[in-house]
């Protein structure tokens, strides 16, 4: 028997779980990676929500992660985006899987990083590091947002430029994408930061808000922060959102949920 038929045998569908087979890999450095997995029938989620992703583990047991899906909701495949950690209990096996190779799947996605939970606003900030990237990419590419908000900016901080994954679909103002390429031409806008290497924009979120950088062209309106228009979702590290969560309330900025809406959101199941 094959390591790859071996492991399919391991896999079996729950009352939670679906196993689906992983489609595509992508090695954007030797410390991060996507993939993309088929998509079952009925799987249903809202741009921005995760769900649990895992690989066989100890006493017959899954071992699962929360991972947002960074696909588009209309996509025929999921797709997510990951850091390799050499003694990861699941990240140091999910990075080798290739084409093929089974994966569990979670039947129930979910989450507080949705335009639900937001006020209509005028410009939407998607602010993110490292792999809390992932999520943003499925909410630049709904067709909902764009009808909510004029304007949307990804802005995406990492420590090296290898690090800004899906950098060329994301500068290319999502061209080609079968739903909002004529919207994003117009209302979307990308902007990287890189804080350890020479890049056109250096620095962490927090500089770029205090020197007005986040708010240069082509950004239309205010260069600072303004509740009456602006609607923000942050993801990705916890420093990050704590010193920029503290920033937005000091502003007059309320956190939203899908019960309450308000002028900011985060991802509260990956806040520690």
């Amino acid at each position: 028997m094959s390591d790859r038929i071996a492991a399919a045998a391991k896999l079996a569908p729950s009352a939670s779980l679906t196993v689906e087979e992983v489609l595509r890999v992508r090695h954007w450095n030797e410390h991060l990676f996507s993939f993309s997995i088929t998509r079952p029938a009925g799987f249903r989620f809202r741009s921005g929500e995760f769900v649990m992703i895992g690989l066989p583990g100890g006493e017959g047991r899954p071992l699962l992660r929360a991972y947002s899906i960074a696909s588009p909701a209309y996509a025929d495949e999921l797709e997510f985006l990951s850091i390799k950690v050499a003694d990861g209990p699941l990240t140091s096996r999910l990075q080798r899987i290739q084409p093929g190779d089974p994966l569990y799947l979670g039947r129930k996605p979910t989450g507080t990083l949705v335009a639900d939970a937001l006020l209509p606003g005028k410009r939407l900030f998607l602010l993110s590091t490292g792999t809390g990237l992932a999520p943003f990419l499925s909410i630049a590419r709904d067709p909902d947002i764009y009808e909510r908000f004029g304007q949307v900016q990804i802005v995406h901080c990492v420590r090296h430029v290898s690090d800004l994954a899906f950098r060329d679909e994301l500068e290319s103002q999502l061209a080609g994408d079968p739903l909002v390429q004529d919207q994003a031409l117009l209302q979307f806008h990308y902007l990287p930061t890189v804080t350890r290497e020479p890049f056109r924009t250096t620095g962490r979120i927090g500089a770029l808000i205090d020197d007005g950088r986040l708010f240069g062209h082509p950004l239309a309106g205010p260069d600072r922060f303004d509740p009456a228009i602006d609607r923000i979702m942050m993801c990705g590290s916890m420093a990050m959102i704590r010193e920029l969560q503290a920033h937005f309330e000091a502003l007059g900025f309320t956190e939203g949920s899908n019960a309450s809406p308000g002028d900011f959101v985060i991802e509260r199941a990956f806040v520690g």
